[in-house]
């Protein structure tokens, strides 16, 4: 199976593109065709013969993926819906051990790429920048794992205290986290930085070590991210005693964009989607974007929201969706207007074949309490303030059709949101909104209750120039 490069470079086998996804081109790779599944014969399948059957036809198989896909049996529960009325349900993606959905795609994919590199004989550093919830997910799925070494980059005033100290508690001698002084997209323009940095590579090699990534750069975040809204859909069917076949909306808080890219090629694999709706915090470019067409970030600044992990104006995993689109000549001019002047335009035929699968609305912060507020008294259920930026949609986007909300992390990782929300007054910090919380009968998961007890390892704070030589310094 061969990926193929966005801005019209060389394909790559797929098992190469996972170990170094790194593209001459600076594009990305993804699907060069997307295979056409009969989804309904596996209606009975548990997770893991769904993943199998997916990961096969998209050219993964044996007995490395067998082995990654044991990770699952670390988590609680994996990708249940929570059916709120006849008409809608949440996927909670949020069971396995770093409490947000990131697990779903890290888990195996952390336990193959230290497959690959063990048996390449290849030492690794693994670069992984974060909003909040693919650090924490990262280092959990590659700690203590031989031939790898993790390097960790997230804004440093970012994002939650528990999500914060998920990373900074790590305690394994192959990882290292740094706090860094600016916003994830500095983060991520960092790492895309040292990925294609021919001096930092070489060095590295000089050093016997290869760089990889575990960010959504990587495809194979992406490709374990299709299988659990292909779950969500055939859960539905069992659960609501509903035809196979029967078209549903799949509602996407959305960031970096790789969770609706997954429902994008589910659907386009045959999974019968009728639209999939993207949900925006008040770092409203996608929606922009996808109701006019206009990908623009030359007047925005960052805008800090209580949905951090959607506090992102690139979204690098889009590009991948104009490739499948609009193939890789238009993708490319895409990304040279983003990168010399910070938007580009789709034509009017463009936006509307855009739009034969996507919606979009946004959400404020006002908003985003309300529903969380709302949801509680209706429904004794608690919901992050990621998933309650999808409520939105619910309202704005009215459909009669059955709606699945992919719902991507535990309240408990942001608790001094949730208390405001709740006791609409707001707090020193986590601990203290969690014993507020806790007078309510409002109990975190134990992780949480642990987390909170641990002192932080890694506290180096640095500016993004100094992040280079201090990777090498650890490495060396």
């Amino acid at each position: 199976m061969f990926l193929a490069d966005t801005r019209g470079g060389q394909d790559k086998p797929l098992i190469q593109a996972l170990l170094k996804p790194a593209s001459p081109t600076h594009g990305l790779y993804t699907l060069k065709q997307i295979p056409k599944l009969d989804f309904k014969k596996w209606i009975n399948a548990t997770y893991q013969e769904l993943a199998t059957h997916i990961c096969t036809a998209l050219g993964l198989k044996g007995a490395m993926l067998q082995s990654a896909l044991k990770r699952y049996n670390v988590f609680n529960s994996i990708a249940p819906l929570r059916i709120l009325n006849p008409n809608l349900a949440l996927q909670e993606l949020y069971h396995g051990p770093t409490l947000a959905f990131k697990d779903m795609a890290l888990q195996p994919l952390g336990a193959l790429l230290a497959s690959l590199a063990k048996d390449s004989q290849e030492q690794f550093l693994i670069l992984v920048a974060t909003s909040g919830d693919t650090g924490p997910a990262t280092l959990a799925s590659l700690a203590g794992l031989e031939n790898i070494k993790v390097v960790c980059l997230y804004p440093s005033k970012g994002t939650s205290l528990v999500q914060a100290l998920q990373m900074q508690t790590m305690d394994a001698p192959n990882l290292k986290v740094y706090g860094i002084e600016g916003d994830f997209d500095d983060a991520q323009s960092t790492l895309k930085n040292l990925l294609n940095d021919p001096e930092f590579n070489a060095q590295l090699r000089a050093q016997g070590c290869s760089i990889g990534v575990a960010n959504s750069v990587n495809f194979g975040r992406v490709l374990f991210q299709i299988i659990y809204h292909v779950w969500g859909y055939l859960e539905w069917v069992r659960l609501q005693q509903s035809s196979c076949g029967e078209a549903i909306r799949i509602v996407v808080p959305s960031g970096n964009f790789g969770n609706a890219l997954g429902a994008f090629f589910a659907k386009e694999m045959g999974l019968p989607v009728a639209k999939i709706a993207i949900v925006s915090n008040a770092n409203d470019v996608l929606e922009e974007f996808f109701n006019t067409g206009v990908y623009d970030i030359s007047h925005r600044r960052l805008q800090k929201t209580y949905a951090p992990a959607m506090d992102i104006l690139k979204s690098s995993n889009v590009e991948r969706l104009l490739y499948a689109l609009f193939g890789h000549e238009r993708t490319k001019e895409c990304m040279q207007g983003l990168d010399t002047h910070k938007r580009y335009t789709l034509t009017e035929g463009e936006l509307e074949k855009l739009q034969a699968h996507f919606e979009a609305v946004s959400c404020t912060d006002a908003e985003c309490l309300d529903y969380i507020k709302q949801t509680y008294k209706d429904f004794n259920y608690l919901i992050d303030p990621h998933t309650a930026t999808a409520f939105k949609a619910l309202e704005s986007l009215k459909s009669p059709l059955p709606s699945v909300i992919v719902s991507t992390a535990s309240w408990a990782k942001f608790p001094q949101t949730t208390c405001l929300a709740l006791e609409n007054k707001p707090t020193m910090d986590d601990k203290e909104a969690l014993e507020i919380l806790a007078k309510r009968g409002i109990v975190p998961p134990d992780s949480v209750a642990d987390l909170l007890k641990k002192p932080p390892i890694h506290t180096e704070v640095l500016k993004i120039p100094e992040i280079s030589s201090h990777i090498k310094a650890w490495l060396s």
